[in-house]
């Protein structure tokens, strides 16, 4: 296990100058991350970094309330994909799910993905499992399933907590195999990260501060 091939390294905080955004970048690009995933103004920047290396870029979309509409969630992931990104993180509309209008959740991820799918842009979908019940996870997960995403995720970072264990089995369990987990939020050192792979986490959502004391873990 390489575990930087796990990781997609955030690099989202609201503040960040340009050449902030630029450094923490380069120094995912040098450890050979999955991904960097940055702000949608970003992503042209992000694209231009990592063309040639093995890191791809991939943005947030509705971040990290996921309370747009379904029309502007699909319109949005078609500009995303038009610049470059070859992955989208998505929020789900998770007050949508509290409510139990799953069929307004889903309508809001099915555009993304069918936008994003015209490119050839996977599409992950953040549940901010903090915020929902086992059985709302559970249905979140379903419900990304029937609407055609490539990952279910964790959370955004930017809320009460991050990942946890319970929350990655529940979503495994929902998954059937039908679809990618993602553990993202409050992975910050080598071991975290190893522990939500053999759970069975397929990506892993780290923030640019922690690459290298998770990738010099592994040496």
């Amino acid at each position: 296990m390489k575990i930087s091939r796990y990781l997609d390294v955030a690099v989202l905080k609201p503040q960040m100058c340009q050449q902030e955004i630029t450094d923490a970048i380069m120094e995912a690009v040098r450890e050979e991350v999955y991904s960097v995933c940055v702000r949608p103004c970003d992503i042209e920047l992000a694209v231009e970094l990592c063309r040639g290396t093995n890191t791809k870029v991939s943005c947030v979309l509705d971040f990290p309330h996921g309370d747009s509409t379904a029309e502007g969630k699909r319109a949005l992931a078609e500009l995303y994909a038009e610049k470059g990104a070859a992955e989208i993180d998505m929020v789900m509309n998770y007050g949508y799910a509290r409510s139990g209008k799953w069929a307004e959740a889903e309508e809001g991820i099915r555009g993304v993905v069918e936008a994003a799918a015209a490119y050839g842009v996977e599409v992950k979908v953040i549940l901010e499992t903090c915020e929902l019940t086992e059985q709302e996870i559970k249905e979140a997960t379903k419900a990304s399933i029937r609407a055609g995403a490539a990952y279910v995720k964790t959370s955004t970072g930017f809320a009460k907590q991050g990942t946890s264990a319970g929350a990655v089995r529940t979503m495994l369990d929902a998954a059937g195999g039908k679809i990618k987990v993602k553990a993202s939020g409050g992975i910050r050192d080598y071991e975290t990260a190893k522990s939500y792979v053999e759970l069975g986490a397929e990506r892993l959502g780290v923030g640019y501060g922690s690459i290298r004391t998770i990738c010099d873990g592994e040496n």
